[in-house]
C-alpha cells in the first residue's frame, strides 16, 4: 500500500478545495445562513439545491463514469474529496441513500438499460430513493419480512401489500428500494425479491414521523394493494431477478457496513477539530479520550486505504466489512461524546 499521492492527486485536491470554498459559501448565502437540518422539509429542500450545485461542478459521484454525471475519478481521487468535503465542512449527503447503497448495487445487478435510467437520474438528485426493508416486525431480522409481492401477469406487474418502517428520508423521498417476499410459501431468506418502487403510484401511503428532536427524519410506508408495473422504470423494478432478493441486498448491505457510506474524510475531520479545541481549550482530564479518538480516526483512514488498495487489484473486503462496520459505528459515538 503506497501512502503517498501523485502530483496529479495534489493538483485535484487544491482544485476541489478551491471549489468548496467558494460554492459553500455561495451556498449558504442562497439560504442567508440558516441550513436546517436535511431531515426537515425546509431543510431538505436547502439540501436538496447543494445535491444540484455538486451535481453541475460533477462533484455528485465523481467516481462513477461520466455517462452517468461522474468524472470518470479513480477511487483514490474519491477519498480526496471525501476528505476535503468533510475538511470544508460540507452538509450530510441526503442523496446518500441512493447514492452509496443503491448504486453499488446497481451498478453490480442492474441491467444496461437500468443503470442508463437510474444512474443519471441519482446523480442529478432528480429521483431520491429511500430504504425499505425494516417493518414493524422485522428489524435486525430482516429475513422475517412480511411485506408482500404478488405477481399480477395479467396486467403485467406486482400487487403490493404491507408496511415498511423506519424508512430514513422516505417523506422527502421520490423512490423507494426494498425487499418484498413474492413466493407465499417460502421462510427467511428464500423468496424474496429485491423492487424499486415509485412512491406516487395509487395504494401507497408515506407518513412521516418525529424523532425526539423533532425533525421528521424517518417514515412508515403502507402498501394496500399497490399495483407496481414491470414498466414502472425504464429496463425493470426487478433488481437482480425474482426470487434472489437476500443476495443482492447482502450487496447494499456490504455497501452500508464498508466504505462507501462511512468515509475515513468524516472521521478524521471530526478528531482534527477535537485536537484544535483541546489546544484552545486544554482539558487534563479529557487528553486520552481525545488523543484515542485521534489515532481510531488515523487508523481508520489507513484500513479504509488498504480497502481501496485491495479494491484496485481485485480483492474482496469479505467479512471485513463487517469489522468496519463495527469500527466506524463505535468511532462515532466516541467522537461525539
Amino acid at each position: 500500500m503506497d501512502l503517498t499521492w501523485t502530483s496529479a492527486e495534489d493538483d485535484f485536491r487544491a482544485e476541489v478545495r478551491q471549489w468548496l470554498a467558494t460554492e459553500l459559501a455561495a451556498w449558504r448565502e442562497r439560504h442567508d445562513g440558516r441550513i436546517l437540518s436535511g431531515d426537515t422539509a425546509e431543510g431538505f429542500a436547502q439540501h436538496l439545491d447543494w445535491e444540484r450545485t455538486l451535481f453541475e461542478g460533477r462533484y455528485a459521484v465523481v467516481s462513477w463514469p461520466e455517462a452517468f454525471g461522474g468524472r470518470g475519478a479513480s477511487r483514490w481521487e474519491w477519498l480526496i474529496f471525501e476528505e476535503e468535503y468533510y475538511r470544508a465542512g460540507g452538509p450530510q449527503r441526503v442523496t446518500q441513500n441512493g447514492i452509496f447503497l443503491l448504486a453499488p448495487t446497481v451498478f453490480e445487478f442492474g441491467t444496461d438499460e437500468q443503470q442508463a435510467h437510474i444512474l443519471g437520474r441519482m446523480a442529478a438528485a432528480e429521483d431520491l430513493w429511500c430504504q425499505g426493508w425494516s417493518e414493524p416486525n422485522a428489524g435486525s431480522d430482516l429475513a422475517s419480512l412480511t411485506c408482500k409481492a404478488t405477481r399480477d401477469d395479467e396486467r403485467g406487474g406486482w400487487v403490493l401489500d404491507g408496511q415498511k418502517t423506519w424508512t430514513t428520508r422516505g417523506a422527502f423521498c421520490t423512490h423507494l428500494f426494498g425487499l418484498f417476499r413474492t413466493d407465499p410459501d417460502s421462510e427467511r431468506h428464500r423468496g424474496l425479491t429485491y423492487l424499486l418502487v415509485p412512491l406516487d403510484l395509487d395504494g401507497i401511503t408515506v407518513r412521516g414521523f418525529g424523532r425526539l428532536d423533532g425533525d421528521e427524519g424517518f417514515a412508515e410506508v403502507f402498501f394496500d394493494d399497490a399495483f407496481l408495473p414491470d414498466d414502472a422504470l425504464p429496463g425493470g423494478v426487478v433488481l437482480g431477478g425474482v426470487g434472489e432478493g437476500w443476495s443482492v441486498a447482502m450487496a447494499t448491505t456490504s455497501s452500508e457496513r464498508g466504505l462507501t457510506l462511512r468515509s475515513p474524510g468524516r472521521f478524521t475531520a471530526t478528531a482534527d477539530r477535537l485536537v484544535d479545541l483541546y489546544r484552545q481549550r486544554p482539558e487534563p482530564s479529557l487528553r486520552e479520550q481525545v488523543v484515542d479518538g485521534w489515532m481510531k480516526a488515523e487508523a481508520y483512514r489507513l484500513q479504509t486505504l488498504q480497502t481501496v488498495t485491495d479494491d484496485a487489484e481485485g480483492r474482496s473486503a469479505g467479512a471485513a466489512s463487517s469489522f468496519v462496520k463495527l469500527w466506524w459505528s463505535e468511532l462515532d459515538v466516541q467522537l461525539h461524546e
